[in-house]
C-alpha cells in the first residue's frame, strides 16, 4: 500500500478512546471486521457524530459532536474531536492515530496523550473502520462511516451532514446490525437544527 495518502480512519472516534458498553455487540461475535480498504483522502475531514455507543468519555458532550481528521504523515492522522458541553462551552481533545494495519488501512491506534484516564493502545487497534458509504461523488469524500473497536464495545455512526432524515438513520441503522452490533446499544447524538435526544436508535 502507499501509505502516502491512502489510510483508514476515525478514526471518528469521535471521542475515540475505547469505551465500554455492555452488550455492544452479541456475546460470542467475532472480532469488528475491517472495510476492505480506505483511501485516507476521502477520510480526512470533518465528520459528525449521528448515534454512539455511550462512554466515559462521551458524557461532557450534550450536542454537536464531531471529528476532524488531518494527514500528518505517510503513518499518522491528526485527530481533533469536538463538543459543546451542558454549559453551551465548545470543547474537545487532539491526538494521534498511527495506521496498524497497512493493507486495508482499516485499523488505528489512536492516543490521546493530554487527556487524562486515556489509555495507550500502543500497536493494538482500538479504531477500527468497520464501514463506508461514497458520497455523491464516487471518487470523493466518503459520506457515512461506522467505526469501533475489535470488541465493539465501542461504537460511532458518523455522517458528513450534522442533520440526516430520520429515514436515513432508519436505513444506516441496518448496516450497524449487519457488522455485528445491536443498535440499541447506539444512542442517538443530539444536533443543534436536528434531533434533540437520547434515544437508542433501534427506536428511530
Amino acid at each position: 500500500m502507499r501509505i502516502t495518502r491512502s489510510l483508514a480512519a476515525l478514526v471518528a472516534g469521535v471521542f475515540l478512546s475505547v469505551g465500554f458498553a455492555a452488550g455492544a455487540g452479541p456475546a460470542h461475535a467475532a472480532p469488528l471486521a475491517p472495510v476492505a480498504k480506505v483511501e485516507v483522502d476521502r477520510y480526512l475531514g470533518k465528520w459528525w457524530q449521528l448515534a454512539t455507543v455511550p462512554s466515559f468519555f462521551g458524557v461532557t458532550c450534550a450536542r454537536d459532536t464531531s471529528a476532524t481528521y488531518t494527514y500528518v504523515d505517510a503513518k499518522t492522522i491528526g485527530v481533533d474531536n469536538q463538543c459543546t458541553g451542558p454549559t453551551g462551552m465548545r470543547g474537545g481533545v487532539v491526538g494521534r492515530a498511527t495506521v496498524v494495519d497497512p493493507q486495508t488501512n482499516a485499523q488505528l491506534s489512536v492516543r490521546f496523550p493530554q487527556t487524562p484516564g486515556s489509555i495507550n493502545p500502543g500497536s493494538a487497534p482500538n479504531y477500527i473502520v468497520a464501514y463506508l458509504e461514497d458520497g455523491p461523488n464516487p471518487t470523493g469524500p466518503y459520506q457515512y462511516a461506522i467505526v469501533g473497536d475489535p470488541t465493539r464495545g465501542s461504537g460511532f455512526l458518523l455522517s458528513r451532514d450534522k442533520v440526516v432524515p430520520n429515514s436515513e438513520l432508519r436505513r444506516l441503522t441496518k448496516e450497524i446490525e449487519k457488522v455485528g452490533y445491536n443498535p440499541c446499544t447506539f444512542l442517538v447524538s443530539p444536533t443543534t437544527g436536528g434531533r434533540s435526544d437520547y434515544s437508542p436508535l433501534c427506536t428511530v
